[in-house]
């Protein structure tokens, strides 16, 4: 049996819930937010903010509520929130990676594929950091250098362009809608796992990275 990973050049990972999870901190992080606001925020809820950046995703829990307030506000909370979710990152260690990716990465080097993160994030380079990935990819494309968040492929085409290759020479692995979605519109095959793991338009599915070596 082939390697799936053998018919790319290059492959574009997504960050939180793919390479390591901090959903959990999203969420809590969030939910201090929609308390302060007075707006019931669930898991649920939190599902629908994967994927999107901070302005979006707080604009999604003000239409939670019904509110309406000033642009200077919606600017202070999304910052209060940033600090609150870093603050929580420092819990943040090698030991939170799940134990098939580090071994995954370095196959998939060996094999002389390109890797790439590709996440709306602002903070992935602190996250790489805190989990001791910083260097072990070719390329980061994050939410410091694009200005539409997935479902648009902008940050996918961008980490494309740094590892130069081609969008269809890339396999994109997601674990939201979102960023399958992203991936579809910008002419990148990829793997679903997680949340998208039964996402009808993602080309593969896979319950971890490990399994991309097995296709």
């Amino acid at each position: 049996m082939g390697y799936a990973a053998l018919k790319y050049a290059g492959i574009i990972f997504d960050l939180d819930g793919v390479i390591v999870s901090t959903d959990k901190y999203h969420y809590l992080a969030w939910k201090q937010i929609a308390g302060k606001l007075g707006i019931p925020f669930s898991e649920e809820d939190n599902n629908r903010l994967r994927g999107v950046s901070r302005m979006e995703s707080l604009e999604i829990i003000l239409s939670l509520g019904n509110r309406i307030i000033p642009d200077e506000e919606k600017q202070k909370l999304a910052e209060e929130k940033n600090t609150i979710y870093r603050t929580m990152l420092d819990e943040l260690s090698p030991a939170s990676l799940p134990p098939d990716v580090t071994p995954t990465l370095s196959a998939l080097r060996d094999m002389g594929i390109k890797t790439a993160i590709g996440s709306s994030s602002k903070n992935a380079k602190f996250i790489l950091e805190k989990i001791g990935l910083t260097g072990s990819f070719d390329a980061i494309s994050d939410g410091t250098n694009i200005s539409r968040s997935k479902p648009d492929p902008e940050v996918f085409t961008k980490a494309a362009k740094m590892l130069n290759l081609q969008n269809k020479d890339i396999l994109v692995v997601e674990d939201a809608l979102a960023g399958i979605e992203a991936a579809q519109r910008g002419g990148f095959d990829s793997a679903g796992m997680g949340d998208a793991f039964t996402a009808p338009n993602a080309t593969y599915h896979i319950a971890r990275i490990a399994d991309l070596l097995g296709l």
